[in-house]
């Protein structure tokens, strides 16, 4: 996932990286009151950061320093932009649009590196932080994009934009701003701009407090167990976890912390059906148990008022608002997607739940007791008896073929090297938010910097679920800066002296979050707010989603996939099977996830007239309507706890993920018929995607590599689905 979390008010994409603070943003007529905002020296936020590459200086941040900034660089920003938008002289590319890339250091610098702690090692002090300044950055937000001044400006570039003489990128932004100052109320009328204000403000501040409650839930909901024999089935490494996770929340026996998702990964080993059950109630229930960190009034309330900023801007509703700029352009494109998908889904389904009520049945008789219904909490263990026996495949026997910190540097980092000629170098110079944290310096083959990468894998209770890509410097030829990008994952640390061992959906992960690393690493713009990742939805998970497919490349698995006790490499036989078995249980592993996609559409496709809705009635009804079943097939996040689409930017916009399937298989079917892994092939990727940020029309970025508009017949071969119905718009 790629984490908006540069309060995804600053138009989500536009303030980036760090510049000096006598840029030319400022002209000669800076107001006097730019005095008035200076931090004290010794903030570490008062200028860029002496580190290499302008890192953030965790060893200097103190919690107490982000409050203080933040408020300055908002100050200083309004100066800014008031500067800009003041300004006597004609409007020109440079003294309009390009002024406003330059604005907001101070502020930017502050959020990114705010961000990253806050999410992935947060603690009370910085929780008040973000309840604070939620709602006055959305109110700084409005203050840039409701600004008449400078929206006249940027109106009357864009107006003559034919006559400019812009370079492409240059003529991309222009348009990118024009259409978020519009998309922004810029338009409206000023008791309308005073209503959407109103409607920010409270969503900004709904938004931080659901975050917060989302995160104490799930600490909350964790399954505690004194018994040892209740864990049965558990390997022994994976019990002294739970004993470590009792031990740091000074409990006795053990615990076994909730993953982000419904289903939670120890469920395909524990042999008790209790526990199981026990573990699933508190994945599912979390968030929705009617006490303090209860938030389905908040998500009634930030739907609602979804559809009443809609309405304010002329949208029936708050995905036709959200999409106006994806791949998919409208609500209808979307939904027409995923419902094409659901016929074939829920035949697999049905197949699925068919064999592992068989399987318990089966085993009732042999056993001579008698049988039950197969529940929710019973898939995931009996799908893996079954993959067992039709593949002869085990999950922990892969386990210690995937040492993380091998499957990092010799599996992730050789992909790289071998596709792009990457190189990479460990800094322990450079301080991080936890001592679990890996640095690595990234050159290209000449030697030259590329970028800098944070690795922070390990759950921990402050930590919001699972796993993401952000930045804490940004790329931009305007500002001088390269990328300093951080990957998150919310593995289970070993307990101490234990080896670092992971399962192969966690290898994926990490693959996947790296493909998010590289797409940033790459960036090649000059204006930040078109740079690297700061694309549509259901485009930037296209790189990361495609940098999956190397895991399983066999020239990458022989090189990372190694048994950690002897170093032999993982068997031929064992990958075979492997390979085989991808396409097993794919009814629920992709079924989940496109009920999710369901889900959230449904949820911003609500008119304002629709009233406020049950949390819990609305997503049965919507579920049933879609024609899956999930009572049998949970969606991969309830509506409470879906933190993507309530507080991570992805709000009418989980459909990306499949949607970027989609664009991932067809584009690896390209790569596979032009010769596969090669270093050729990976430049032109690199070229022609990686690089490109959000310079050109993403439909036409696409067909310009692969010469054709995407097919949706690899995705569905790869899930082994056989498609119904015709191609979804806008795919062959």
């Amino acid at each position: 996932m790629l984490r908006i979390r540069v309060s995804a008010l600053l138009a989500a994409t536009t303030v980036m990286a760090i510049a000096s603070p006598t840029s030319a943003a400022t002209p000669k007529h800076r107001t006097s009151n730019m005095t008035s905002v200076v931090l004290p020296a010794s903030n570490p936020f008062a200028k860029p950061s002496t580190l290499p590459f302008q890192a953030p200086d965790y060893a200097r941040i103190k919690d107490g320093d982000y409050l203080p900034a933040f408020l300055a660089g908002m100050a200083q920003q309004k100066a800014e932009i008031g500067v800009i938008a003041d300004n006597p002289a004609k409007p020109t590319f440079d003294n309009s649009i390009a002024a406003m890339e330059r604005s907001g250091t101070l502020l930017e610098r502050t959020q990114l590196a705010f961000s990253a702690v806050n999410g992935a090692n947060t603690n009370d002090t910085l929780q008040a932080v973000d309840t604070k300044t939620a709602p006055l950055l959305a109110a700084h937000n409005d203050y840039i994009f409701l600004n008449a001044k400078q929206f006249a400006r940027v109106k009357a570039l864009h107006d003559q934009q034919a006559s400019l003489g812009l370079d492409p990128e240059q003529a991309k932004l222009l348009t990118v701003q024009y259409d978020r100052f519009v998309h922004s109320g810029a338009q409206l009328s000023p008791a309308k701009q005073a209503e959407l204000k109103m409607l920010n403000l409270r969503l900004g501040t709904l938004q931080s407090s659901y975050t917060q409650k989302l995160l104490a839930a799930a600490k909350a909901g964790a399954l505690h167990v004194d018994d040892k024999a209740a864990l049965a089935g558990l390997s022994d490494d994976a019990i002294a976890a739970a004993a470590e996770a009792a031990k740091t929340r000074k409990l006795s026996g053990f615990v076994l912390p909730l993953q982000n998702t419904t289903q939670q990964p120890a469920m395909a080993s524990l042999t008790v059906r209790a526990t199981r059950e026990a573990l699933f109630k508190a994945s599912i229930n979390r968030a929705s148990r009617g006490d303090a960190n209860d938030t389905r009034g908040i998500i009634a309330e930030l739907a609602q008022l979804r559809a009443k900023q809609a309405a304010l801007l002329g949208y029936p509703n708050f995905a036709a608002y959200t999409l106006y700029d994806q791949m998919a352009k409208t609500p209808e494109a979307a939904i027409g997607f995923i419902d094409r998908l659901a016929p074939a889904i829920s035949a697999r389904q049905r197949q699925e739940y068919a064999d592992i009520q068989a399987l318990i049945d089966a085993q009732a008789k042999a056993a001579g007791r008698p049988s039950f219904k197969a529940m929710p909490w019973d898939w995931q263990f009996y799908s893996e008896q079954i993959r067992k026996q039709r593949y002869d495949l085990d999950g922990d026997a892969l386990k210690p073929y995937f040492e993380v910190n091998k499957v990092l540097t010799d599996g992730v980092f050789y992909a790289a090297h071998q596709l792009y000629g990457l190189n990479f170098s460990e800094r322990k110079d450079i301080p991080t938010w936890n001592a679990d944290m890996r640095v690595f310096e990234v050159t290209e083959e000449s030697g030259k910097h590329l970028g800098l990468m944070y690795f922070d894998y390990w759950k921990r209770d402050n930590k919001s679920g699972g796993a993401w890509m952000s930045n804490l410097v940004n790329q931009s030829y305007l500002r001088g800066t390269t990328p300093v990008i951080y990957n998150v994952g919310n593995f289970q640390k070993p307990a101490p002296g234990k080896p670092a061992l992971v399962s192969f959906d966690d290898v994926t992960t990490m693959f996947h979050e790296f493909g998010h690393a590289l797409h940033g690493l790459f960036a090649a713009q000059t204006y930040p707010t078109l740079s690297g990742t700061n694309t549509a939805r259901d485009w930037v998970e296209f790189p990361s989603q495609f940098n999956e497919n190397w895991a399983l490349e066999p020239s990458v698995l022989r090189h990372y996939a190694v048994d950690y006790r002897t170093g032999s490499p993982i068997p031929q036989a064992l990958v075979d099977k492997l390979m085989k078995a991808e396409t097993f249980n794919q009814g629920f592993d992709f079924g989940e996830t496109v009920e999710a996609a369901k889900l959230d559409l449904d949820w911003h496709s609500l008119p304002v007239t629709a009233p406020r809705q049950d949390a819990d009635a609305f997503e049965a009804k919507a579920l049933a309507a879609g024609g899956f079943d999930a009572a049998d097939v949970p969606p991969r996040y309830k509506s409470p706890y879906f933190l993507h689409i309530w507080s991570n930017g992805y709000s009418a916009g989980y459909y990306a993920y499949i949607w970027t399937q989609m664009l991932d298989h067809d584009a690896y079917d390209w790569f596979r018929t032009h010769g596969g892994l090669t270093r050729a092939n990976g430049q032109r990727f690199r070229d022609m995607v990686l690089s490109r940020g959000n310079t050109i029309e993403l439909n036409t970025m696409y067909r310009n590599f692969t010469g054709r508009a995407p097919d949706v017949m690899p995705m569905l071969r790869f899930h082994g689905l056989t498609p119904v119905g015709a191609a979804a718009t806008g795919v062959r």
